[in-house]
């Protein structure tokens, strides 16, 4: 099957430290060697201009055989990889021959010290509202934004306890924008909620027990007036409507608006999992696709986790001994980006993939 492109992706990634000039840092401190999997392409180049348009992932490959190896090439630091500092055009990627290492500088003229041919960057953050709209993005808009901002998953505990639904003025059973609805159960002092109604159950593979319920958006709602008494009910009014709502279903707080600072990196533990489903109900994904794991943030997965796809060997029989059965090796075939983890579940953009995705696939860390 022939290979899948792989996807043009942008990461945020830190600038916490000052760039030294190329070869400086083999004088003053040993520098690690890096994994068998983070080493970079034979023809490598010497150094790439940061244009708008590129992305992290996309500049890595053009220097490392696995770009999600990024982290390790740079040198970061856990605490590194989660601060939201961004980098952008003009700015110079350079590959340091001697150290096998990436460094970060910005063009002559740009502020900073001089020193072998370099601006050495000073640390630095930049506020969304104060340039950081310049950054490269981080993943693109198009294909995630959605899934930033609306529940996705509604695990099965929450979903018992969610806030529903419970009636609408002159008997309605179905409602749009600019209706009122009535609403029974704990608000948690929240004033503005997405609508959602229960979609798949999603089954762990393993134990065949039900993880989650995927989450079928319908709109979201804001808090007019809040019960008086103790049998009463909450009044909503309905700001956006996807679809219509009805009796039952359930409200969820509209989460804050996330600051994307995605970095990849490989678990900091050996992991498995297993592929729970392909977002939108069908069973195969390939490129660009979004699919949900058994395994979240209880299991150590954070955003910005790189796991490899796939599947489980083949049960032949052995046709030069009696055809007593083997098990050929697990075949891995592409890598899974994770962008947004619940406590159970987690989920992922496919990328990298030289096959189709199916449900119940192999996720794990990848082999170093």
């Amino acid at each position: 099957m022939k290979k899948f492109s792989t996807i043009a992706l942008a990461f945020a990634f830190p600038l916490a430290v000052s760039v030294p000039a190329l070869g400086q840092e083999a004088e003053n401190s040993q520098v690690p060697a890096l994994s068998s999997k983070c080493t970079f392409l034979p023809d490598a180049p010497d150094k790439h201009v940061v244009v708008k348009g590129d992305t992290l992932w996309g500049i890595s490959g053009r220097f490392l055989q696995n770009p999600w190896c990024w982290p390790e090439v740079w040198g970061m630091n856990k605490e590194e990889i989660r601060n939201p500092h961004w980098i952008y055009p003009k700015q110079i990627v350079y590959f340091d021959r001697v150290n096998g290492r990436l460094r970060l500088a910005n063009p002559l003229g740009e502020g900073g010290s001089q020193a072998s041919g370099i601006t050495k960057l000073s640390p630095q953050i930049r506020s969304l509202s104060n340039g950081g709209s310049e950054a490269i993005s981080a993943i693109p808009n198009n294909l995630i934004e959605p899934y930033l901002s609306q529940p996705l998953i509604i695990e099965k505990d929450e979903f018992v306890n969610a806030p529903r639904i419970v009636a609408a003025p002159e008997g309605r059973v179905y409602m749009g924008k600019g209706d009122k609805v009535y609403v029974k159960g704990d608000l948690k002092s929240g004033t503005s909620f997405q609508v959602f109604r229960p979609g798949i159950a999603l089954k762990d593979p393993d134990t065949k027990a039900i993880i989650g319920y995927e989450a079928v958006y319908i709109g979201a709602v804001k808090l007019e007036r809040t019960a008086k008494t103790e049998d009463g009910v909450d009044s909503f009014l309905i700001v956006t409507s996807k679809e219509e709502m009805g009796i039952g279903d359930r409200l969820v707080p509209i989460p804050p608006t996330p600051i994307i600072n995605y970095v990849p990196h490989a678990p900091e533990q050996e992991l498995k999992a297993r592929v729970v489903a392909v977002y939108g109900g069908v069973n195969y994904a390939g490129q660009n696709n979004i699919v949900s794991i058994n395994k979240g943030s209880s299991s150590g997965i954070d955003v910005g986790t790189v796991l490899e796809l796939g599947r489980f060997g083949k049960v032949i029989p052995d046709r030069t001994n009696d055809k007593k059965p083997i098990r050929l090796p697990d075949e891995m075939y592409g890598q899974l980006f994770v962008f947004r983890v619940f406590k159970n579940i987690s989920y992922g953009l496919v990328m990298q993939v030289t096959d189709v995705v199916s449900v119940g696939d192999i996720v794990r860390t990848p082999v170093k």
